[in-house]
């Protein structure tokens, strides 16, 4: 059987698997540098395929790896972690149970997606070439982000990765479509402040 074969069959035995995650993220979102409990359900799904992993990276990082039987680049595969200061509006059985506070960016997919394939490439790690990393990165909704302080961790700095993808869900794409393009690819978080000077007074 070819590789891009096996993949597609096993992403299709995997795909309950990674429904249910999504989901029991979705229920419990947590905001940026409070993914206490996201950080857990994560350890835990990695320590029951006996992945190992590094937690706590600058907060709530995590960092896995699956060390292939020959030697190879260093992969690395991204997923942010946290959720939006929303209060979620759908009525669905796995609607968010933290009131005010909703998975409305997508990254309980995000998540979701990388311990599915986390999941498939343990599973044939002896016919891998070099390592996989799987990068849980806290507080992407924030300015500094979760980013900025795990590349500042001295642990993730000797990891020295040839090449790292992130993927970000696009509800506008058929299924089975994968958007690509050079240069900056969707939006970003950035603050504005702004100082009014003047006189005070009542607004009514």
């Amino acid at each position: 059987m070819k590789k891009a074969e096996y993949f597609k069959n096993k992403a299709k035995e995997t795909s309950n698997l990674v429904r249910q995650i999504r989901e029991y993220l979705h229920q419990f979102p947590e905001l940026s540098f409070l993914e206490i409990n996201t950080a857990s359900f994560i350890a835990k799904k990695l320590n029951d395929w006996k992945i190992p992993f590094r937690k706590n990276i600058s907060g709530h990082g995590i960092v896995a790896w699956i060390e292939g039987s020959l030697r190879g680049k260093k992969v690395a595969l991204r997923a942010d972690i946290d959720a939006l200061s929303i209060e979620e509006a759908n009525n669905v059985p796995y609607a968010s149970q933290n009131k005010g506070i909703m998975h409305a960016c997508g990254h309980d997919v995000h998540t979701a997606c990388l311990l599915g394939a986390l999941n498939i490439l343990n599973e044939i790690k002896q016919q891998l070439n070099g390592t996989i990393y799987g990068i849980f990165q806290p507080a992407e909704e924030k300015v500094p982000g979760g980013a900025i302080y795990m590349l500042q961790d001295e642990f993730f700095q000797n990891l020295n990765f040839d090449s790292v993808f992130a993927q970000h869900v696009s509800p506008e794409l058929p299924i089975g479509y994968v958007g690509l393009k050079p240069g900056p690819y969707m939006a970003s978080t950035d603050e504005i402040y702004i100082t009014i000077k003047g006189k005070g007074g009542h607004a009514a």
